[in-house]
């Protein structure tokens, strides 16, 4: 049997070395140019690496990565991650803003007590207790009044930083913590002053007419001490007698909140004119004087008690009403509500303040060396009236009562002059000293334009009522 061998085809040489340096150039692209696959896996392993790296490594800057062009959805979590972690750390909200201190606004009702109050914007007993005794003033926040504002600032944990609380519209108070107490203080605002005039004429009563004219109580008052040396207001008032005055208007932000003093005043009593002229003299002492210069006060008031009535007058034979035998009333009786305050008609040394057989409680002065005065059926006595004190003139030194020998409250008031009584109301009172020589010209140049006011403003009114 034969067998032939076949041969494999013969190459060139020069083919064969070809092949070969391609399949070396295929090897070698594969080595530097890898696939999608893997270049992807690559991809997602230094991802991981990274992340890994910037969680582990608390100190070095957070990488921003754009991970918007990694094909692979899988690696959606360690996205996520790296998100988180490059984000600064939320902040509370205290660092953000500081908290704001809490105000609060009480208005006193009926009933209310100063822990009541403090109770409605949650400030315990305590704080009311350490408020009161913080100072002797601060016990002045008990008497708090119905419809009286109390305003409250609270820190942020809830206690009390301040409180302020107007008492009239000049005047409010003011408590603040301070370490671990309170401090308190009032504040005082300071008004315009600007003048006002007033005129009025009596139908009945001052009181009366001086309120239609738009004057307060305490003005009233001042008018009626300014004049009281030359007018008696319990027996010389008159249907028809008018008065005018010019007077210191307090005003805030154009509001009126009150009055000072006046000025100047002129009064008709019976038909006859007294003026009044406020002066401060160089010593800085304030004093009434008539528009010539003279003083409007004198060493006694004309009445004791304002605005009372006369019961009994000076009499040599009258029949005293509870003893009914006829005897001398030595004084003048002045009628008034149990309480009146009575006011010493001078200055004056305390020689008796206590009781005086029928007279009751009684006080008696002396002025100087020629004058004595004496007020009987006393309620009480003021406080410091005693025996051997000194008095002022217009001072309070009792109140009107019913003691001794008495069918009703008044006060029995003497006059004596040099050791002898007479009628204090038909007395002519000694004259205090006027305006000083080298003042004169400095009070004229004051009174003369306040004067010359109320005569203009009397006339343009009288012209606008047709008068």
């Amino acid at each position: 049997m034969t067998y032939s061998k076949s041969k494999a085809p013969l190459y060139p040489k020069s083919h064969l070395l070809a092949a070969s340096g391609v399949a070396a150039l295929l090897s070698l692209a594969l080595l530097v140019f890898p696939s999608r696959e893997v270049e992807a896996k690559k991809t997602f392993l230094d991802l991981r690496l990274d992340t890994a790296a910037e969680l582990s490594t608390a100190s070095e800057e957070p990488l921003v990565r754009d991970v918007s062009e990694i094909p692979f959805t899988s690696i959606e979590n360690a996205d996520q991650a790296e998100s988180q972690a490059s984000l600064p750390a939320p902040k509370h909200e205290e660092n953000v803003a500081e908290a704001k201190p809490l105000l609060k606004e009480v208005i006193v009702a009926n009933g209310d007590t100063l822990s009541t109050v403090f109770a409605k914007v949650g400030l315990p007993q305590s704080t009311v207790h350490d408020v009161l005794t913080s100072s002797k003033e601060a016990k002045q926040l008990a008497r708090i009044k119905v419809g009286q504002r109390l305003k409250f600032e609270l820190d942020e944990q809830g206690n009390l930083a301040q409180l302020r609380s107007p008492l009239n519209k000049l005047e409010s108070v003011h408590l603040e913590r301070s370490g671990t107490g309170y401090v308190f203080k009032k504040e005082q605002l300071k008004p315009d002053i600007s003048t006002a005039y007033a005129y009025g004429q009596i139908e009945s009563s001052l009181f009366l007419a001086a309120k239609r004219a738009g004057l307060s109580h305490n003005l009233t008052m001042d008018l009626a001490n300014v004049f009281g040396y030359d007018i008696d207001f319990a027996m010389d008032i008159r249907k028809g007698d008018s008065f005018e005055v010019v007077y210191e208007q307090k005003t805030i932000a154009g509001e009126k909140v009150g009055t000072g003093n006046i000025l100047a005043a002129r009064f008709t009593n019976r038909g006859k004119s007294y003026t009044a002229v406020r002066y401060t003299n160089k010593q800085g002492t304030s004093s009434y004087y008539t528009a010539d210069g003279k003083s409007m006060r004198k060493a006694f008031i004309r009445t004791p008690v304002d605005f009372a009535r006369i019961s009994s007058r000076f009499s040599n034979g009258r029949k005293h009403p509870i003893l009914n035998k006829i005897r001398a009333h030595k004084g003048v009786d002045y009628a008034a509500a149990r309480g009146t305050p009575i006011k010493a008609a001078g200055d004056g040394k305390v020689l008796l303040a206590g009781r005086k057989g029928g007279y009751g409680n009684t006080v008696v002065l002396q002025h100087g060396n020629r004058y004595r005065t004496l007020y009987a059926h006393m309620q009480g006595f003021a406080k410091g009236v005693r025996n051997g004190s000194s008095v002022k003139q217009g001072q309070i030194i009792g109140y009107i009562g019913t003691t001794g020998l008495s069918t009703g409250p008044h006060l029995h008031y003497e006059f004596q002059v040099d050791g002898v009584h007479v009628d204090p109301l038909g007395l002519k009172l000694p004259m205090a000293d006027p305006i000083a020589k080298n003042e004169q010209q400095r009070f004229l140049q004051l009174s003369k334009p306040l004067m010359a006011r109320m005569d203009e403003e009397r006339a343009t009114m009288l012209a606008m009522k047709g008068e």
